[in-house]
């Protein structure tokens, strides 16, 4: 599997910490940026990631920012991209069983380190169930093919 990551300054050190995780775990990323902690615009950083998994690059992306929010908001934006803001465990396996979430959206300043990699672990190893899931999925792909 190949993970697309990036953050906004709020999220840098957060992704660091994935960053990490992922490498401990032989999984292959690409760090999208940005690339110290210095001020950036989130949309810029969060658009690159969901459009890159959205083209089929890579299958999944993980985007920090200071709370989750503006980066899960930018990802959703972009078509084929299902982002699902999570802060426990539980919402991350079911953002992957129900949802087919192909983003996960951390907050730096609201969970921590620990916690986080607790999270990324579940989404990674968590797969979209299928069955009465598909047809909820596939209604949200047509809403999002509307113009």
């Amino acid at each position: 599997m190949r993970i697309a990551l990036g953050s906004d300054h709020g999220g840098y050190h957060l992704k660091q910490v994935i960053k990490k995780y992922l490498e401990e775990q032989g999984l292959a990323y690409k760090d999208f940026g940005t690339f110290d902690a210095a001020s950036v615009d989130y949309p810029e950083y969060a658009y690159q990631v969901a459009a890159a998994v959205a083209a089929g690059e890579y299958e999944r992306g993980i985007l920090c920012c200071g709370t989750g929010i503006g980066v899960c908001i930018v990802a959703n934006k972009v078509p084929g991209i299902r982002a699902a803001l999570c802060h426990d465990t539980f919402s991350a396996r079911a953002a992957r069983e129900h949802n087919d979430a192909n983003i996960l959206t951390l907050g730096e300043r609201v969970i921590g380190p620990g916690l986080a990699v607790d999270i990324v672990a579940t989404w990674l190893a968590a797969e979209f169930a299928g069955g009465r899931h598909t047809r909820r999925v596939e209604k949200i792909k047509a809403i999002e093919s509307k113009k």
